[in-house]
Order: C-alpha cells, then structure tokens, then sequence
C-alpha cells in the first residue's frame, strides 16, 4: 500500500546551482524533519568548485 502522489512524505526535489550555471541534483527530503526549502554545498562541475544549491519548486 503506497502513500499518495499528491503530498508524499519524502518528495523528490531539485537542487539549483547558485553560481548560475543551471547545473542541477535531483534528491529526496524527509518533510517531517526539514519542512523549510533544503541548503546543500556541493560540487559544480560546470563552475569546478563547490557551492550552494537551493531547494526549487
């Protein structure tokens, strides 16, 4: 028995580069534990350094 689509608990989201070079991470959130939009400093390899990437909608 699989939750409904509509409001899952742990919803895929995409992560946007903050340096601009539309570079994107596809990734799950629990929305019990991190109910704000998710922060992550990770690699771009466009840009070839780590940075911010937000949560988009």
């Amino acid at each position: 028995m699989a939750a409904p689509k509509g409001r899952d608990l742990r919803p895929v989201i995409k992560l946007v580069s903050t340096a601009g070079t539309g570079y994107t991470y596809v990734t799950r959130k629990n929305r019990r534990n991190t109910p704000d939009r998710l922060v992550l400093r990770k690699y771009d390899p466009i840009a070839r350094c780590h940075v911010e990437f937000k949560e988009s909608r």
